[in-house]
């Protein structure tokens, strides 16, 4: 079992826009892509962070090895109960997710 920090080269997790976040997994080398992408499906991203599957948009880069998820902040940025206000801290989640491959 291997974690997911463990087999992309950089997991990252970033503001798009005041109302959604998107998590990118840079990977070095095709293989490695293909095999997270086929690991990680968007419904498992969804349950991890609480979020219906539908909210949750998938999009593979394979040209850059790249493998992103946009979905709604939990809370506005900049709002009062915003604890994250660049959304930076989304990633460690992701990375700690157990692939089973």
């Amino acid at each position: 079992m291997a974690r997911l920090g463990e087999i992309a080269g950089k997991i990252r997790s970033k503001n798009a826009g005041p109302f959604t976040l998107t998590i990118d997994i840079f990977c070095e080398e095709a293989e490695r892509f293909a095999t997270i992408c086929s690991a990680l499906s968007t419904a498992r991203v969804a349950k991890l962070y609480r979020q219906k599957e539908e909210d949750v948009m998938r999009f593979e880069l394979p040209r850059l090895n790249v493998l992103k998820f946009s979905m709604p902040r939990p809370t506005i940025q900049g709002s009062l109960k915003d604890r994250d206000m660049h959304a930076s801290q989304w990633a460690w989640i992701l990375s700690e997710l157990d692939l089973n491959i």
